[in-house]
């Protein structure tokens, strides 16, 4: 059956220690799968051929979905039946016979140097009168002085840090770990947090919500778009929004991109060649305002 090859293979991505984002994504585009083939009688997994996947997809292109999203859920697909097919479950590996429909390109939106900074000293100003005012203005800090996915921010332990060298141990996608520094403010911001960090006991988390717990994914994001709503009017900004800062800034003031990839824990330097882009629209843009033949 499907849905039993689908749990075998989430069972099987947990034991390798992805993170639950990743988890949790892989399990809900499968289940959506499994529904789509419970309709009538579930097929057994091996009977499911090129033909299935295409009217599955046909089916998912009916609901109007985005491009990024249909090539995220045929990621899902292609990882189960690579599997199944390693496994020796089922003799050919359907999924890869299938293009996934092509996702326009568009680049991330980056705050400036001047906006992001002032964004963060806002935060540590404590405009807003929060209780955990020190604790945000080092979630801040770390975001964009370390470039970590909100994963990796909520993942930190107390043992990770190396505060007199400043290092922290970063644990990546697939558990790959990484280490970063982080800069004079990022740790002045620590230090001021730790200092009234109440954790319930037990607890070694470097970030804890009211309740003395580790903090969430999901309150991280909640957290960054409370700050960036108040104190800029706008409520686009994400924690990735400062990775993505932290990328091209460093790349704007002749960072190696190889040593960006690094820093990043991106397994591809074509994953970092992105900030590329985003440079070089800059770099048109003030072409175009400047430059006597640009216009013409």
């Amino acid at each position: 059956m499907v849905s039993e090859a689908a749990a075998l293979f989430l069972e099987n991505l947990k034991r390798t220690g992805v993170s639950p984002h990743t988890l949790r994504n892989y399990g809900s585009d499968l289940e959506e799968l499994c529904q789509y083939f419970a309709r009538a009688e579930e097929p057994s997994v091996e009977s499911v051929d090129v033909l299935a996947i295409r009217e599955w997809l046909g089916h998912l292109y009916h609901r109007k979905l985005a491009a990024v999203t249909l090539r995220r859920k045929m990621a899902a697909v292609r990882s189960l039946f690579r599997f199944l097919h390693r496994q020796g479950i089922v003799q050919l590996n359907p999924a890869k016979l299938i293009r996934a429909p092509k996702a326009p390109k568009t680049l991330p939106k980056v705050p400036t140097e001047e906006q992001t900074n002032v964004l963060i000293d806002q935060v540590a100003a404590d405009i807003l009168d929060r209780p955990s005012a020190k604790r945000d203005a080092a979630l801040f800090e770390l975001m964009y002085g370390c470039g970590l996915r909100v994963s990796e921010l909520t993942g930190l332990e107390l043992s990770d840090f190396d505060f007199a060298d400043r290092w922290v141990r970063v644990r990546g996608k697939g558990n790959k770990e990484r280490q970063v520094p982080f800069g004079g403010k990022a740790s002045a911001a620590l230090d001021a947090y730790l200092a009234c960090r109440a954790p319930e006991p037990g607890v070694t988390a470097v970030f804890l919500n009211s309740k003395g717990r580790r903090l969430s994914d999901r309150a991280v994001r909640y957290i960054v778009k409370l700050y960036s709503t108040a104190l800029t009017g706008d409520p686009s900004l994400h924690p990735h929004t400062f990775r993505h800062a932290f990328a091209t800034h460093l790349l704007r003031d002749g960072a190696d991109l190889r040593a960006i990839q690094e820093l990043l824990g991106h397994a591809r330097l074509s994953t970092t060649q992105k900030y590329t882009q985003v440079s070089l629209r800059d770099l048109m843009a003030v072409y175009d305002r400047a430059h006597p033949k640009a216009k013409g």
